[in-house]
C-alpha cells in the first residue's frame, strides 16, 4: 500500500539502493534520493545513478511521477581521513580485527547524519538505506542496533521523529534479487543487472551474468553469489 507521505533514499548507485528506489516507488507517493562523493575508488557508480533514477520510474505506470529532486552531497573528507581499500588503490585483503579493509569507519553513520539534516530541511521524516547484515562484508555500521541507536540520536538532535527504512536488512543477496523481480519482474531485474555498479575496484568494463565487476573483491563475490543462487531459485520455481 502505497503511503501518503515522502522519503528520501541514501542512493549509491549500486544494487541495493537501486532495489530500495523501486521497493520506495511502491511504498510512499515522493522519493528523494541522496547520494555522496566520499573518495571512493568505484566512483563510477555515481556516474550510474541518473540512467538508474531515468529508467526505473518508467517500468510501472504507479511509478510514475513520484521520483523528486536527486541531491549529491561532496564528502570528499571522509575519503582524505580513512585509510581503506575502498578510498585507496591498495590489494582488498582481511584486516586483524577481522574486518575486510574495505571498511570505511563511520562511513554509514555519516550518511545517516548528513542524510538527516538535508531531510529535516526538505520536510521528510523518513530515510530509505539499503544496509543489510544477513548477507554483507561484516561492517559493524550495517547492522540494525547501530543503525536503530544513531536514527535515535537523529531524532533527538532534530527534536523531530527521523525514521529508517531498510528492506533488505535481513534478506540474503540471492532473497535481493528475488524482492528486485517481484518489485518489477524480469524489467527490474535487467536494469539492476546491467546499470548498476557494486565492485569495489571501480571496473566497469568486464561484464559478467550478473552485471559488471572484478569478480573477485568482496562486493562482486557477494553480488555473483547472489545471483547464482537467485537463478537456481527461479529454474527451481518454474520445474526445469
Amino acid at each position: 500500500m502505497t503511503r501518503s507521505n515522502k522519503a528520501l533514499l541514501l542512493f549509491s548507485g549500486g544494487q541495493d539502493s537501486a532495489t530500495c528506489l523501486a521497493w520506495a516507488l511502491d511504498q510512499f507517493d515522493h522519493v528523494e534520493t541522496i547520494g555522496f562523493h566520499y573518495g571512493q575508488r568505484h566512483d563510477v557508480e555515481m556516474s550510474c545513478r541518473e540512467t538508474i533514477r531515468r529508467t526505473i520510474p518508467d517500468l510501472k505506470p504507479e511509478w510514475a511521477g513520484k521520483l523528486g529532486q536527486d541531491h549529491v552531497l561532496d564528502l570528499s573528507v571522509l575519503g582524505q581521513m580513512s585509510e581503506t581499500a575502498l578510498t585507496r588503490d591498495v590489494e582488498i585483503e582481511m584486516n586483524e580485527d577481522g574486518l575486510p579493509n574495505t571498511f570505511v569507519p563511520g562511513r554509514n553513520l555519516v550518511f545517516l547524519t548528513f542524510a538527516g539534516a538535508l531531510a529535516y530541511r526538505r520536510g521528510i521524516t523518513a530515510l530509505i538505506g539499503g544496509m543489510c547484515e544477513a548477507d554483507f562484508s561484516g561492517y559493524p555500521d550495517c547492522h540494525k542496533d547501530t543503525l536503530d541507536a544513531q536514527m535515535n540520536a537523529l531524532s533527538l538532535g532534530l527534536a523531530k521523529p527521523m525514521t529508517l527504512e531498510t528492506p533488505l536488512m535481513f534478506l540474503s543477496k540471492a532473497a535481493a534479487w528475488e524482492l528486485c523481480g517481484e518489485l518489477g519482474g524480469e524489467a527490474l531485474v535487467e536494469v539492476v543487472n546491467r546499470e548498476t555498479h557494486s565492485c569495489y575496484k571501480g571496473d566497469h568494463e568486464t561484464l559478467n551474468d550478473w552485471g559488471y565487476g572484478c569478480g573477485t573483491c568482496p562486493a562482486c563475490e557477494l553480488r555473483a553469489a547472489g545471483w547464482r543462487g537467485y537463478e537456481a531459485g527461479q529454474k527451481g520455481s518454474s520445474g526445469k
